[in-house]
């Protein structure tokens, strides 16, 4: 998550959506309450996120593959959990976050999980999609709203390697949607996504321009109207000189992937030791900045 914020801690597009809903929901309460007229509802908008890696098109170290819940209580109050721990392979997601996110009992629900598993050198793609299987079917029937996710990709070596079973993943995406009544954010097919400007220097986070379109491609999923257009390209801009791409590259060698690769060895994630952000379901204002 390379959102970088004054405090030292970091936001992704989970804690910028939960914003954006917890404002809609306080501007809907506000107009609920100045509504006498006899039959005026109040409506409870509630969020909740279980997401992975993630969210996003995670390269091999990950991203959170646990995002948490949220929910508007009947008081009007909007609550907003996040379980993501960066590095979580779907085991682990079941294990340690699907029981704690259903337990919440949320109005919605975000899960994205399975895609660090796929970005391992060894991948047993019929275990990790019947991991998959029992998260949703444990969360779907807990929330009001259960969303799951195509996650991005970034250009490069790494996604051609490991395309055609992240393409598997989502496929089986798809038909659990179809079959539990989830909604499905196809990040994957949004090419704007896909550019290297939208990542980060480790190539495993989005940047916050990155952050804010998939906050934005959620908002619009759950049928708010658009506040922008989350894949219109970006500008274009010159190539990098090759002597300029080469040093990127072994800034990225020595600063991030033999770091990776050291972690593999030794059986350890990047998630190690990590606790999630925001690991009870808790008040956000609208002006809070998660």
């Amino acid at each position: 998550m390379s959102d970088l914020l004054p405090d030292g801690s970091y936001r992704g597009w989970a804690d910028l959506l939960a914003a954006r809903l917890a404002a809609h929901a306080a501007s809907a309460e506000s107009t609920a309450g100045a509504d006498s007229a006899p039959g005026a509802t109040r409506p409870e908008g509630t969020e909740s996120e279980n997401e992975a890696a993630p969210g996003h098109g995670q390269y091999p170290g990950g991203h959170p593959d646990s995002r948490g819940a949220a929910r508007a209580a009947s008081a009007g109050e909007f609550r907003y959990a996040n379980l993501a721990v960066r590095g979580k392979l779907i085991g682990q997601i079941a294990a340690e976050q699907v029981d704690a996110a259903a337990a919440m009992n949320a109005d919605l629900v975000t899960l994205v999980g399975g895609l660090n598993d796929t970005l391992r050198p060894r991948c047993d793609m019929g275990r990790v999609l019947g991991v998959l299987e029992e998260c949703v079917e444990r969360l779907a029937p807990s929330c009001g709203q259960l969303v799951l996710m195509r996650s991005p990709g970034r250009n490069g070596p790494v996604l051609e390697r490991y395309r055609g079973r992240m393409e598997r993943l989502f496929d089986f995406i798809d038909e659990l949607a179809a079959r539990h009544g989830a909604l499905v954010v196809d990040l994957y097919s949004g090419a704007v996504l896909a550019d290297p400007r939208l990542w980060a220097d480790d190539r495993l986070h989005l940047t916050e321009e990155g952050h804010r379109r998939v906050a934005e491609a959620v908002w619009q999923r759950l049928g708010h109207p658009a506040t922008s257009d989350w894949r219109a390209p970006l500008p274009p801009s010159p190539l990098p000189s090759w002597t300029a791409r080469r040093r990127a590259d072994l800034r990225f060698a020595r600063q991030h992937l033999v770091p990776w690769i050291g972690r593999r060895l030794t059986g350890r994630s990047s998630g190690d030791g990590r606790a999630p952000k925001r690991p009870e379901l808790t008040a956000l204002a609208c002006e809070d900045t998660p």
